[in-house]
Formats: C-alpha cells, structure tokens, sequence
C-alpha cells in the first residue's frame, strides 16, 4: 500500500524509490569523475518523476546542478527551498529574464535578444547575469552558428556582471544507432567552437556536451559538466545505446527502475458471454468474465494507445486491458486471478510481485519511446518517496 503522506481522495499515485535513484546517480559520479560536474536533468516534472521530490534527493545526494527547461520550474525549485545552481535549458522570455538574473539561474542563449536583456538586467540589479552559450552542431533546434560566436562574444566584451560562462550543444543521433560518425562530426564542430571561442577570449567555466547516452558511451564528451536526464531515473536511453555499451565491451551498468504507478480496484463485476465493453464496442467477451474497473484513465496520462493490449500487474498476475482506455478509467480483466477484491493494488508500470510492467514495455505498444511514457504521467498525482 502507499506511503500515509498520500491523500485518500487519489485513488492513483506514484512511489520513488530513493535507494534505486540514488544508486543510479552513483553509477554515473562513477563514470563522470570529479571535478568533472554533475547536472541531474528534472525538466518535464523529472521525466514524470515529480520535480521537487527528485530534486530534494538530488541535492541530498550531492550533484553539482539542476537542469530545468523552463523559468518556472526554476522558481518552483527555489522556493522549495532547493540551493543547487540551476540551468534553465530552454527559451525564456526577455521580459522574464530579469526574474531569472535575480535568482542566479543560469541561461541557455542562443538570440541576441536574450543577451541584452541580460545585460540589462544585470545592469539594473548589479547581479552577474550567468550565460551558457548554445553551440548550433547539427541539431537544428537550438543554437547558434560557428560564425556567429564572435558577434556574442563582442555583445558581452567588458560589460560588467555579464558572463558567457558555458559552451554548449545538443547530440541529434546518439541515441538511435549504433553508428556514431554523426555524433563525432557533431564533436569536431563543437571542438571548433570551443576553439572559436578561445580566439574571443572567453574563459568558460562550463564546456558541456554530454547527455546520459553520451556519458555512458564517450568520456571525450564529458568536458566541464555532463547532463544526465533519462539514465538517472534508471532508464536506458535506446536499446541501440545499451547495444552500443556492449558492443564496445562496456558491460551496462546495472541501472534501476526508480518509478511505479499504482491504483486500486474501484469496481468489480461479472460480464456476461458475448457481451461488448467499453466505448466503441471494441472489445467483445467469448465467456463469463470478471471485470475490474481501475479509476486511472488518458487524462491521468495511461494512453490510449494501450487500449485493449496493455495489461496490469494485481496480485502478481497480469490483468489484461478489455475496452478502450478511458478518460479516467480502464477496464481489466481478472477472471484468473484468485481472491481479487475490492480496493486490491494495480501496478500500471513497476514492480508486482513476482512480475513487472517496464516503461519500454509500454512504450513498445504505444510505439514510442520510455520518455514519454513516464514523462505524461499527470502533474497532479501524488509522488511519493519510498
């Protein structure tokens, strides 16, 4: 059963399992040795995780940043009373860059715009505005070109309490093969910039490349500060990833699960043979069967595309999913598994017990990748750490 810190009124929750979480961290401090940094990425509510809850563990067990994607989760972590630097990953505003200059966050610039509202917000507030370049090597979403690095460097040449503190840039195909010769031309640019940078005379604290595929498959991509997302709530990046470690006579580190979702039984009832269920009629009895109705459904972030192939875990046996998903319940069936009562635990994605629903498990029904999956878990479900 849950933790007592859960509210009777949800009928769905989260558990974090601290231990798995801190394990992993530990896994990569490992292979990112000091005085290389650490920066825990919990943009996205931790990947689903809860931001404050992962946060809090985080800063506990000793990692050097936090990386947010958005001004307000920021603020979020700093009146939770969280003291760690802060990187904020994606677009802010120029309105809203004075909030994160007062703050000290640390931000991710790539338009000229940004920095000079930085430069005017520190100016106003005589505070050191913190700046992380974002280097354009191939991904196409963010950055800027090699050429344009000087025109930022000129931007910011003898204002004060104005820093470009941080080079960085993004891998686009790391993750999805085990051919790397895209990653290396990505390197090389990066490389150049870090060069280009050097003729402009800046001095970079922060020279960042890695993400949790690279962190665990490349040491030259470590530099200053590795960013690990999805390796430290215990999920591998892409089979292609684990195969690359392997390929490379790298044994994959053994990283844990940190995530389960659960529910209980709010319904049970008998279905009679040859009877639809669900919207749609989607799905037709050929016998008596046992139905539990769970109050978990698309909203809460259980998706759609699970309807009528995923599955739970209730009692250790695994209850299939009959019917459309819902937009706040699913319908299993349980006919096979003994004593099933009412208010009994579902595991939707973690350990049962003697069995376990994995997120690429899911993700592999839904055709999409573990991201996803424990990323659109609700905001407004109780995360709890166990």
């Amino acid at each position: 059963m849950p933790s007592k810190k859960v509210k009777l009124q949800h009928a769905t929750w989260v558990e974090i399992n601290q231990q798995a979480y801190q394990h992993n961290l530990r896994i990569f401090r490992k292979l990112a040795k000091k005085p290389v940094k650490l920066l825990v990425v919990v943009k996205a509510n931790a990947y689903g995780h809860g931001l404050k809850e992962i946060s809090c563990l985080a800063e506990e067990a000793g990692v050097d940043f936090l990386g947010v994607n958005a001004l307000f989760e920021a603020e979020a972590l700093r009146q939770a009373g969280i003291k760690l630097p802060i990187l904020i990953l994606g677009y802010v505003p120029e309105e809203d860059v004075r909030i994160a200059v007062r703050n000290g966050f640390h931000l991710t610039v790539y338009t000229p715009e940004t920095v000079e509202a930085s430069k005017k917000a520190a100016k106003g507030l005589n505070k050191t505005a913190w700046l992380h370049l974002k280097v354009e090597t191939g991904t196409y979403r963010q950055g800027v070109h090699l050429e344009d690095i000087r025109r930022y460097a000129e931007m910011v040449a003898g204002v004060k309490h104005v820093r470009i503190a941080g080079l960085s840039t993004h891998f686009a195909n790391i993750e999805d093969t085990t051919d790397h010769s895209f990653a290396e031309y990505q390197l090389r640019n990066y490389l150049a910039a870090l060069e280009e940078c050097k003729r402009q005379g800046l001095k970079l604290r922060y020279r960042h490349t890695a993400c949790t595929a690279a962190t665990l498959l490349f040491p030259r991509t470590y530099f200053d500060m590795v960013r690990v997302g999805i390796g430290s709530y215990g999920l591998w990046p892409s089979k292609q990833t684990y195969l690359s470690s392997v390929l490379e006579g790298k044994p994959g580190p053994a990283l844990k699960p940190v995530l389960s979702w659960k529910t209980r039984i709010a319904q049970l009832k008998t279905v009679a043979p040859d009877t639809f269920m669900g919207y749609g009629c989607t799905y037709r009895t050929t016998h008596e069967t046992k139905m539990a109705v769970l109050p978990v459904g698309y909203y809460d972030g259980y998706d759609r595309r699970l309807s009528n192939i995923g599955y739970v875990l209730i009692r250790g046996k695994r209850a299939p999913v009959r019917g459309r998903v819902c937009m706040n319940m699913i319908m299993v069936d349980v006919t096979h598994i003994p004593d099933v009562s009412l208010r009994d635990e579902a595991v939707l994605l973690g350990n049962g017990d003697s069995d376990r629903i994995s997120a690429e498990d899911l993700a592999s029904l839904c055709h999409t990748i573990n991201y996803e999956i424990v990323s659109r878990i609700a905001l407004d479900i109780p995360r709890v750490v166990v």
